[in-house]
Formats: structure tokens, C-alpha cells, sequence
């Protein structure tokens, strides 16, 4: 009971410790925060400044003090030496510490300073407004979203209130100003104290409550950094637009739910590789893919397509099934025109390194697909099912038998062209080929570089 009552109050626990990547997650945004505070501090010195050089002056010109440029001015270089400790180093916790209270100290050494630069009894500056500032600062602190600092605001605030109340009293016969009428209190200079602890009370409560809302939006913000950095950490295993779908998905993602729609499939092979991964070292393999992988993905990703998987030295990806386009058909072939260029730019490059030049080959098709989650509750992929899928399959093992780098169907070469696309290659069409695995005859359109 008391645990359901605990996080109704506090909100969701967090579960174990943080992640050295979360916690430096919530440290950039707890920078970003004293930058930010830091900034509205200067607003505040620039504004108050602003007002007290603008404002009529009440007390008289002959008046034995007048410490609020003083004050001001203190408080303005304090805050220059913390926006540059903002920006340049890591604040300490003690330095954050020390700016509250400073804050405050400011606050009270100014409200203290009204009786003298005005001439008054010490109870005069008792009914200053200028005590409701404190609220500005106190909520100031929760920016950086740690009650902790809040609550040393909070308490700073009503401390320094209570000595201003206990010199008051003590002061120049301050105890034969306590009076418990309430219509004398704001006629005069009397002091009613339970009208100042009730400035306290005020502060305290104030404080309490933003300290409980700081200690659930901190839970929730942790809660949120460390979802934004799985997000993060998953788009790295899967395309951007998986990533999204998946993080962005209103409704818990299920096995079996798919959607049919329109898309073009592509696929890419790095020829001989089989036989090369058996003959040469397991890095030497593995770095051979990372350097193939590395020059091909950017070109598909920078075309709008889609990583569907790795398979081996093979690529499937996709244009229009991830995110839905008009386009999709002339997206995969300008794409494949970009990856001639690229994996022939590969293959001079390890000529030129002394390495065993490569040959990429691409295939692609278009046609009704369905996209969506396959697996089961545990282990959930998204994919894409459908006869482009197979086509594209079956033309990389025929375009080894055409001896070109890029094949793809006379529809899908009519449908790009009808979406926009002009080719910049050299384009044979090859009518009636047979392709392994599929009925009847299918026309061709071979790439040449």
C-alpha cells in the first residue's frame, strides 16, 4: 500500500542504475539548463537594473546609503563568472550550491537595506513587496530538474526571512513594535508576526510542491532520455524509418500486422564473396563487408530508401514501403545509377591500395508488397513479403549469366520513367529472358557504367 501511495506521489521509480550514456544524456540537458538559468539571471540584472535607473528615487538625496547599485552590481558580476563557468566548464555541485544561497543573500541584503536608505525603523522593510522575488529565484532552480537545489532555495529563502524578522525585533526597540491587530500591522510599522511566518509558511509550501513536481519530472524526464536513447541505440540496428515506426507506433506492435502497398525492392551482392570468405582471415572478411557496406547504404539511404536487412554480403532494401512515396520506382533506379558509379569507384580505389577489386551487382523490381512485423512476441522483425521481393531474388542469380552490374524489368524501367526518372546510363532492353524460378518469359533492362 505504502509503494502505491509512494508512486502515486512520486511517480514511476527507475529501475536500477542508469546507463553511463543516459546519465551523460541528463547531464548535457542539466547543462543546458544552467545555461539557461544563467541567462535568465542576466535578464534579471539587466531588468532590474533597467527599472531602479528609470524609476523616480523616493528616498531622500542626502540619504546615508544607497545599496541596491551595489547590490546589483554584485550580483551582476556573480552572474557574468557563472554564465561563463556555464558554457566553458562542468559547474560543481558546490558552486551551483553556493550561487542559490548567494542568490538569496543578495535578495535579503537588499530587502535589509530599505530602513537605511530610507531612514526607518528596521520593521519598515518587513512589508517590502520586494520578498515575492524570492518566489522568482526558488522557481528558477527548477530548470535544472533536481529538487535538491529548489529545496536550498526554499530554505535559504525562509532563513533568511526569519533573521530579517529576528533583527527587526531585536533592534532599536523592535519588540515594542509586535503588535496582534491586524488594522494597526498595515497602518503602520508594527510587526505582526504570525503575518510574517506566514511569508514563511508561504515560501516553505511553495517550495515543497515545486520540489515534489521537480522529483516526478526528473523520473519522467530520466525515463524519456533513456527511451530517446534506445531509439538512438536502435536506429543503429535498423533504418531511420524503421526506428520511427517503431518508437512512433501508437498502439503496442504486434506479430502478423502488415500493409500492402506499392514499393520497389533492391537488391545488392557482392559477387565472389562466398568463395573469398572461405579462403581469407575472419577480419579480413568482416572488414571487407563493413568497407562494402560503408560505400553502399549511404547512396540507397540518400535516394529515400529503406535497409531491410543484411543478408551476408547481400543488401535488401527498399523504396516506398517503409514510407509510402509516389515515387518509389524512379527513387530505386536513380539509386542504382549512383551505386554503378560508387562500387566502380570501390573497386579502382583497393586497385589503387593493392587490394583484389570488387564487383557489386544490383537488381531491382516493383509490384504490390506487404510490409509489416514478423516474428513472435519475443523477437518481432519488419519486413517486406511479395512477388517483388522474389522477382528481385531470382534476377541477382540471372544478372551474372546477362555479365551486368545492374538489372532490372522493362515495367519497372516504364514505371521510374513515368515517376520522373530520365537515365544518365547506358540502358540495353532484352526482351523474352528466362529467369530461374519464374514462369514464362520476363523483358530486361540491363545497366551498363
Amino acid at each position: 500500500m505504502w509503494r502505491n501511495i509512494k508512486r502515486a506521489i512520486l511517480g514511476e521509480e527507475i529501475d536500477g542504475k542508469l546507463p553511463a550514456r543516459v546519465q551523460d544524456a541528463i547531464t548535457r540537458q542539466q547543462t543546458q539548463s544552467e545555461i539557461l538559468i544563467a541567462w535568465v539571471q542576466v535578464f534579471i540584472v539587466v531588468t532590474f537594473s533597467t527599472l531602479y535607473a528609470l524609476s523616480p528615487k523616493t528616498f531622500a538625496a542626502d540619504a546615508m546609503f544607497a545599496p541596491v547599485p551595489y547590490a546589483l552590481m554584485i550580483y551582476g558580476l556573480f552572474t557574468a563568472l557563472r554564465l561563463l563557468l556555464a558554457y566553458f566548464s562542468k559547474m560543481p555541485a558546490w558552486f551551483i550550491a553556493l550561487s542559490v544561497v548567494a542568490d538569496m543573500a543578495l535578495l535579503m541584503f537588499l530587502i535589509w537595506s530599505f530602513h537605511i536608505q530610507y531612514e526607518q525603523p528596521p520593521s519598515f522593510y518587513l512589508k517590502a513587496p520586494t520578498l515575492l522575488y524570492v518566489f522568482i529565484f526558488i522557481a528558477l532552480r527548477a530548470l535544472r530538474f533536481e529538487a535538491t537545489y529548489v529545496l536550498l532555495a526554499g530554505a535559504s529563502a525562509a532563513i533568511g526571512w526569519l533573521v530579517l524578522l529576528g533583527y527587526a525585533v531585536q533592534i532599536d526597540g523592535g519588540m515594542a513594535q509586535i503588535t496582534r491587530n491586524y488594522v494597526e500591522f498595515t497602518m503602520s510599522h508594527k510587526i505582526l508576526l504570525g503575518a510574517e511566518f506566514d511569508k514563511v509558511i508561504s515560501i516553505l509550501v511553495v517550495t515543497l510542491i515545486l520540489a515534489l513536481v521537480i522529483v516526478r519530472a526528473r523520473r519522467l524526464l530520466i525515463h524519456s532520455v533513456a527511451q530517446a536513447t534506445a531509439a538512438e541505440d536502435l536506429s543503429r540496428f535498423f533504418s531511420p524509418e524503421i526506428a520511427a515506426q517503431i518508437t512512433h507506433s501508437e498502439s503496442w506492435i504486434e506479430p502478423g500486422t502488415g500493409e500492402s502497398r506499392q514499393a520497389a525492392i533492391l537488391h545488392c551482392d557482392l559477387q565472389g564473396f562466398t568463395k573469398l570468405s572461405m579462403e581469407r582471415p575472419a577480419n579480413e572478411v568482416i572488414s571487407l563487408l563493413a568497407e562494402y557496406q560503408s560505400r553502399m547504404v549511404p547512396v540507397i539511404q540518400k535516394h529515400g530508401g529503406t535497409i531491410d536487412k543484411f543478408l551476408g554480403d547481400g543488401i535488401l532494401a527498399t523504396f516506398g514501403a517503409a514510407v509510402p512515396t509516389a515515387h518509389y520506382a524512379a527513387d530505386c533506379l536513380r539509386a542504382m545509377e549512383d551505386l554503378n558509379k560508387e562500387a566502380a569507384d570501390w573497386s579502382r580505389d583497393r586497385t589503387a591500395e593493392g587490394k583484389t577489386a570488387m564487383t557489386v551487382r544490383f537488381v531491382s523490381a516493383v509490384g504490390a508488397i506487404v510490409f509489416g512485423a514478423v516474428g513472435d512476441n519475443s523477437r518481432l522483425e519488419y519486413t517486406v513479403i511479395g512477388e517483388p521481393v522474389n522477382l528481385a531474388a531470382k534476377l541477382d542469380k540471372h544478372a551474372k549469366d546477362e555479365k551486368a552490374t545492374g538489372v532490372t524489368t522493362r515495367d519497372t524501367l516504364e514505371l521510374a520513367k513515368a515517376q520522373g526518372y530520365t537515365p544518365q546510363a547506358q540502358l540495353e532492353l532484352r526482351e523474352g529472358r528466362h529467369v530461374d524460378g519464374v514462369k514464362g518469359t520476363v523483358d530486361l533492362a540491363i545497366f551498363r557504367p
